[in-house]
């Protein structure tokens, strides 16, 4: 199986269930992988039959921008729904962290696979 990959994407947004969390933008980070058959984008050196992931970058930033969710859980379940109903992913494994948001942790989050491979 293919996959498409994004590191380490830092967006700032509201997240959280306390007051104070409520009041201040954090980061959330993003490490996803999306299955992605990139034979046909190979051989026709073609971005419209690869899966773009500057666009599918750009719908996360500005989705999760303007979004303020209370828990992770939520915001990694419609993420995982946006890459799958607009951008047809098959497959994902998304790892959403807020880097900080616990003392003594890098960081904390939830790790989420969806789809069939």
């Amino acid at each position: 199986m293919d996959k498409v990959f994004i590191d380490g994407l830092e967006i700032e947004t509201i997240i959280g269930i306390y007051d104070w969390e409520r009041e201040v933008k954090q980061i959330v980070r993003i490490d996803l992988e999306m299955a992605w058959d990139n034979r046909p984008a190979a051989a026709s050196e073609n971005i419209e039959k690869a899966l773009n992931y500057k666009e599918v970058s750009k719908r996360l930033i500005q989705f999760i921008g303007d979004s303020e969710f209370l828990l992770v859980e939520t915001m990694a379940e419609a993420i995982a729904e946006i890459l799958m109903d607009e951008f047809h992913v098959p497959w994902l494994s998304l790892r959403l962290s807020k880097p900080g948001a616990v003392r003594g942790a890098k960081a904390v989050g939830v790790m989420i696979e969806r789809g069939s491979r």
